[in-house]
């Protein structure tokens, strides 16, 4: 198959593109490299069934020549991470909606069933034991950037599913709960690469917030090949299904699993959430996923475990830093 990738350079997007490559599709990869790296993609580009094209989902041209003449279409590319929000809520909001929209309407225009990356963000501040796709949205003021980026998916989502429907182009959305593994960057407020960053120099582990908001950790391994697997599956046409890891931990407990994983001997220190993001800053205490549909759908199983998960990313950490030293 021939298939395009938005925000194939980035975290999620590179493992994408290698699963796809390594299937033997062909695949291009549609990047603007503000989150995403080339070098995500080292172990594919020479494959040549790989390649890399530099553009913006938000210019509606590009958007339609990676679309045309593809099988399928992967929409990954967004604004991401908590200090993205935070720091650019405006252009944020065009990225994930303009940008959606641009890919939307280009995969309608040539008949290309779709697929776009959401999040678990869109239920807010619900923190029911196991979120089903049906429960209730719960955000807070409109006002406060914190929720934009989850106003912002909702209304993807929405879209991509009226879309479809009245087209008749297949598509599925992804609720992805905190995925994580290797190429990860903390820079963008992902706390798993943070945390392993700060362990493995030996400097304070910050957790945010008191440290008892508990979260579900899924592995990329885990959640890429369901993402392909659900967009060939017709039950999942016009379907939100979650993705994501069943074992919930606390931040602070991922603190100390870090620190214990990595054999660092940093402290862990609490740091208030005004003094991390600034004034006004919501959090929301439980976020756990109910992963029935996508078990019913695909026969999806969590393989990676917690511990399997903080360790790829302590190794991959280490070994890009063996790679720096080694380059000096």
């Amino acid at each position: 198959m021939k298939i395009l990738v938005t925000g194939g350079a980035g975290f999620i997007g590179s493992h994408l593109c290698e699963f796809l490559v390594g299937k033997g599709h062909e695949v291009t990869a549609l990047d603007d490299f503000t989150t995403g790296s080339a070098a995500n993609l080292a172990g594919c580009l020479d494959s040549g069934n790989l390649r890399l094209v530099e553009g913006s989902i938000l210019d509606p041209a590009a958007v339609s020549e990676g679309v045309r003449g593809k099988d399928a279409v992967f929409h990954l590319a967004a604004a991401v991470g908590v200090q993205t929000i935070i720091n650019s809520p405006l252009h944020s909001l065009r990225v994930n909606l303009q940008g959606t929209e641009n890919v939307v309407e280009a995969a309608v225009q040539h008949g290309v069933p779709f697929a776009i990356a959401s999040t678990s963000e869109v239920y807010g501040k619900n923190d029911a034991d196991g979120l089903h796709e049906d429960a209730d949205r719960i955000l807070g003021s409109p006002l406060l950037s914190r929720w934009s980026y989850a106003a912002a998916k909702g209304l993807d989502e929405l879209m991509a599913h009226i879309r479809g429907t009245e087209t008749g182009t297949p598509c599925v959305s992804y609720r992805l709960f905190n995925v994580v593994g290797p190429r990860q960057t903390g820079r963008y407020g992902m706390v798993l690469p943070r945390f392993v960053k700060q362990a493995l120099r030996g400097e304070p582990i910050t957790v945010y917030g008191d440290g008892n908001q508990r979260r579900c950790f899924g592995s990329v391994y885990d959640v890429v090949p369901a993402m392909v697997a659900l967009l060939t599956t017709p039950a999942a046409f016009g379907k939100a299904v979650n993705l994501g890891g069943r074992e919930e931990i606390s931040i602070r407990g991922l603190a100390e699993k870090v620190r214990q994983i990595t054999g660092s001997g940093s402290d862990i220190r609490l740091v208030p959430y005004d003094e991390a993001y600034g004034a006004g800053f919501e959090d929301m205490r439980r976020r756990m996923p109910d992963l029935s549909l996508a078990r019913e759908l695909i026969g999806y199983q969590a393989r990676y475990g917690l511990d399997d998960i903080v360790r790829s990313v302590a190794d991959a950490h280490q070994d890009r830093h063996r790679i720096t030293q080694a380059a000096v």
